[in-house]
Parts: structure tokens; sequence; C-alpha cells
């Protein structure tokens, strides 16, 4: 006698569990914040732009013939001073030299003289500029200590970011 074949019963659809160990909830490491963006160096400005007075500039502007740069705050216009001295390079002695380098104060006045500082503005750089040196011990004005005979390039490097971090934790 023949027996009919025996169907088998319907899988489970429950998968059985791995024999691989659980991972576990991957953990969120803390990242450090990001560094803020350097200040763009402005392009060096047009012949215009160097030659029409600031007040000639503004009536332009009042009319709506001219766009100047927005002004900057303090750090950033710290940022955009040390910008330029790595671009342009960096001097002792004089505010320009005949082949365009500069000293921190010829940077600052390059940066008012184009628009993108205001004197209010440059004038709280100029304070956190002396405080930062203040901090350092040293009591002379920035111009001067600038001028020492062995001061070197990265100590004014240094300067100029320490006094950009001090404006940005007073909001500025």
């Amino acid at each position: 006698m023949r027996t009919a074949p025996t169907i088998p019963p319907q899988a489970s659809r429950t998968a059985t569990p791995s024999a691989a160990p659980a991972r576990p909830a991957p953990t969120r490491t803390p990242v450090a914040a990001p560094r803020p963006v350097p200040a763009p160096v402005p392009e060096t400005p047009s012949w215009s732009h160097r030659f029409l007075p600031a007040t000639v500039r503004g009536l332009l502007a009042d009319l709506g013939w001219w766009q100047n740069p927005t002004p900057q705050r303090p750090s950033t216009h710290l940022e955009q001073t040390l910008a330029l001295l790595r671009r342009y390079g960096w001097c002792q002695s004089v505010d320009v030299t005949p082949t365009g380098r500069m000293c921190v104060r010829g940077a600052q006045n390059l940066l008012q003289k184009t628009g993108h500082v205001t004197p209010a503005a440059r004038e709280r750089a100029v304070e956190y500029m002396q405080a930062a040196l203040a901090q350092a011990g040293i009591g002379m004005q920035f111009f001067t200590w600038n001028d020492l005979p062995d001061q070197q390039f990265p100590a004014v490097e240094t300067l100029l970011t320490h006094a950009a971090r001090l404006a940005r934790q007073n909001g500025e």
C-alpha cells in the first residue's frame, strides 16, 4: 500500500537569531567646534577706487552709481589685516614700501581707505591689539612694537589672531 506523500508544514516566517554578537548602538564622539572661516582678502582696489576721494565715492554711492564694500566688525578687520600682510608682505618702519609690502598700520589704512572698515571699528580693533599686547606684558603702542629691530612676522601673526579672538569673544 502506498502512502500519500507528506507535505512539509509551512515554514515559519520568523528568522532565526543570528549567531553573531549583537552590535552595540553607535556612540557619537564630540567633534571640535569648526574653526571660523578666514576673512576674504579684498582684491587690490581698482584705479578709480584708489584715486577717487572717499567723499566723492560716498556721493556716487548715494546716487546709486557706486557700491562701497560692507564695513567689517573689528574681529573681521583684524583677520583681513593679517590676510593682507600674508598676501602682499609685511614690513617695518614705513606703512607701505615701494614694492607694496605693508606694516600693520599700513594694512589698516588700506582697509579703511577702501571702505572695508569704519574709523570706529578700526579704533576698536586697535584697542583689542593693545589688550593682546598688554596680556603679553608689553606696554608699548602696536606700531612701535611692530618696528622693533628683532621683530618677526610670526609674532605679528600671533598678535593679530589673538586680538581677533578677543574681539570675537566680546561679540565684535
